[in-house]
């Protein structure tokens, strides 16, 4: 629970700190998430606060690095990531169904969005992983680098989106993330209020201005 509320609370820094576009996530051993503790789970439940990553992820774009492993709810996280970069060799799976426990973190909606349905349901009804190298012929991992390379790979991919205006990438984020379901008619419905908001703002006559004068523009997040 402590390190669901953790996470719970850098998300809530990321969105809310104007000075920041992107995020990366990784795991502080030698895997991503090898998901919930089960020892834990048996002697209290699952942990208190996750639900809210997982239900919403964040507002700004994030970016999981994987390596070693994401599996379980480990791999619920990185899904709820908008971009994943993996390391060779790298497991990425679904095993609950091993344990007599049910991937509901989010992996039954999102994966069948991200792989071909025969590979999510295989994925998610015979426990067996998929390495990296798969997963990006799939497109559900967007860079397969060497192990130990993909905190770098990330952060170039984080700093790249970070010279883009914040409002325009969360936008953009917004509606490509929120356009799955919706009709034609829906989508343009549903873009109006974000484009009203980012044409209106400081940065859309900041970005105008600086490419009149050739120049970088200095986003403000506003």
């Amino acid at each position: 629970s402590d390190l669901a509320q953790g996470l719970v609370a850098a998300i809530e820094q990321l969105d809310g700190d104007d000075g920041l576009t992107a995020g990366v996530l990784t795991g502080a051993g030698r895997g991503f998430c090898a998901g919930m503790d089960l020892k834990a789970f048996a002697a209290g439940g699952p942990p208190v606060g996750f639900d809210t990553f997982l239900e919403n992820g964040s507002k700004k774009p994030l970016i999981a690095a994987i390596e070693g492993f994401a599996l379980a709810g480990g791999l619920e996280v990185a899904l709820t990531c908008d971009l994943l970069v993996a390391a060779e060799g790298v497991k990425l799976g679904i095993p609950e169904v091993g344990v007599g426990l049910l991937a509901a973190g989010g992996a039954l909606m999102r994966l069948p969005r991200r792989v071909p349905y025969s590979v999510a349901m295989r994925m998610a009804l015979t426990a067996d992983p998929i390495r990296a190298e798969e997963a990006l012929t799939y497109g559900l991992v967007t860079e397969v680098t060497e192990k130990g390379g993909t905190v770098d790979a990330a952060l170039a991919i984080a700093e790249r989106i970070a010279e883009n205006a914040p409002l325009s990438v969360a936008g953009s984020k917004a509606m490509i993330q929120m356009q799955q379901g919706l009709t034609e008619e829906e989508f343009w419905e549903a873009q109006r209020p974000h484009m009203a908001a980012i044409f209106k703002s400081e940065d859309s006559l900041e970005g105008a201005i600086a490419f009149a004068e050739k120049r970088k523009p200095q986003w403000k997040g506003r």
